[in-house]
């Protein structure tokens, strides 16, 4: 009926969960949004957030810098964080069926830009 809850598994309950939900909130920004990177100057950032283990997560920040539409420079700076330790989520199989799973609880980002 249902399988063990791994990392492959526990990654798509996350995106089935979490992708409609961020479709919506990204829905009302269409002004802000961006098909593709303007190389002629620009810093191109990408965060994310990866769990290392049940009390430690990794925060990666990416950089890539444009200039003259050639990739200048690119860095990747990883740092270890606290995890914030596992919530409860309801989980529905194929069948209808629904389940508590545990999943790590993942941070909110926000950024800033000055």
């Amino acid at each position: 009926m249902f399988n063990s809850i791994n990392s492959d598994n526990m990654k798509k309950i996350i995106l089935f969960l979490f992708l409609p939900l961020s479709i919506m909130v990204f829905h009302g920004c269409n002004e802000d949004k961006v098909s593709q990177v303007q190389k002629n100057g620009a810093i191109e950032t990408s965060i994310q957030v990866d769990h290392l283990n049940d009390s430690l997560d990794v925060l990666i920040s990416t950089n890539k810098v444009w200039a003259h539409n050639v990739l200048v420079k690119t860095t990747v700076h990883r740092d270890t964080i606290p995890g914030l330790g596992i919530t409860s989520e309801q989980a529905e199989n194929e069948e209808g069926d629904t389940k508590d799973v545990y999943l790590k609880k993942d941070y909110e980002l926000y950024l800033t830009v000055k």
